[in-house]
């Protein structure tokens, strides 16, 4: 992780501050900044304000509080002082930068009709930093892969648990080739730039060399799309839940091709709550879930069931 390439983003005062900290960048997951309030880092799980000393405090009357300039001169430095050329990204209420972090921003929205158009007296911002762990997913790759094929795949996971970081690693290893078995051509779609982190439709992130994505681009539409004019063996998606997202899931399963996805949950009983996901258990599309947990880091596997409920993988136990 280019330290110096996150700093930069900022404003100056808010850039002296990160410059002086003593941090290891790549525990780094988040710097929040909201006008007149204090200004919050997400380091290794834990949320910190940082102190106007430039060290990491616990106090948020020693915090750094966040002016209006500092949003604004962000802004430009994260914009390139182009910030109309982000306009499609900003009503999505993001962008993303070099690097692959996501700048999630907030602020008075601007309708046309019913739907956003842009964002603008921006107030808020968020930066989340891009974490790519290669052979994050190296254990449960044995998993994945039934009678010489890769398994439709669900992982579960609350917030910040890692989830997409998994995702993205198991794509790479698909799309390589894992052990005996031969790379497969990927399909990915990236709603919210978080899987690839293409900047100017570049991936800053190694999803491997037979990966193709779609950035920006909703998932219903994205995975039709993708089945229509690359023709992949897999489909990656990021966060399904709504009914489009089901639709287009049963689509792409009829397509012969095998969907790997993420969704947000600290439980298999938590999903089978979901009316919409409680159907796709019941019909038993997904062969594999991956569940996550809260832990001292991201990504810990917490147990790997098969399409019945078994238990295949259960963290501590090893093998249910």
């Amino acid at each position: 992780m280019d330290r110096s390439q996150i700093v930069n983003l900022f404003s100056p005062p808010i850039r002296r501050l990160l410059s002086g900290l003593a941090l290891d960048f790549t525990n780094l997951y988040e710097i929040r900044l909201r006008v007149n309030g204090p200004l919050i880092l997400v380091y290794r799980g834990e949320e910190y304000f940082l102190g106007k000393d430039g060290k990491l405090c616990r106090g948020e009357k020693t915090a750094y509080e966040v002016t209006g300039e500092d949003i604004q001169e962000s802004l430009e430095h994260i914009a390139g002082y182009s910030l109309y050329a982000y306009e499609d990204e900003i009503k999505q209420g993001f962008l993303t930068v070099q690097g692959g972090h996501r700048v999630g921003i907030a602020g008075k929205t601007i309708l046309e009709g019913e739907k956003v158009k842009g964002v603008k007296h921006i107030s808020y911002i968020n930066v989340r930093l891009a974490h790519q762990v290669k052979g994050c997913a190296s254990s449960v790759m044995p998993y994945l892969y039934e009678d010489h094929k890769v398994c439709h795949t669900l992982i579960i996971s609350p917030p910040r648990c890692g989830k997409t970081t998994l995702l993205r690693d198991v794509i790479r290893q698909v799309s390589n080739g894992y052990e005996n078995y031969p790379g497969q051509t990927v399909g990915v779609v990236d709603e919210r730039s978080e899987i690839a982190g293409c900047y100017q439709g570049i991936p800053q992130n190694d999803l491997g060399i037979r990966t193709d994505v779609l950035d920006c681009c909703p998932k219903a539409e994205g995975m039709m799309m993708l089945i229509r004019s690359m023709s992949p063996s897999v489909v990656a998606v990021d966060e399904i839940g709504d009914y489009e997202d089901i639709r287009a899931i049963e689509s792409v399963i009829h397509c012969g091709c095998t969907l790997m996805a993420t969704v947000h949950g600290s439980s298999i009983d938590d999903i089978k709550r979901k009316p919409l996901l409680e159907r796709l258990m019941n019909e038993r599309v997904f062969q594999r879930y991956i569940l996550l947990g809260h832990r001292s880091r991201a990504g810990v596997v917490q147990a790997i069931f098969n399409e019945r409920g078994t238990c295949l993988y259960r963290e501590a136990a090893g093998l249910c």
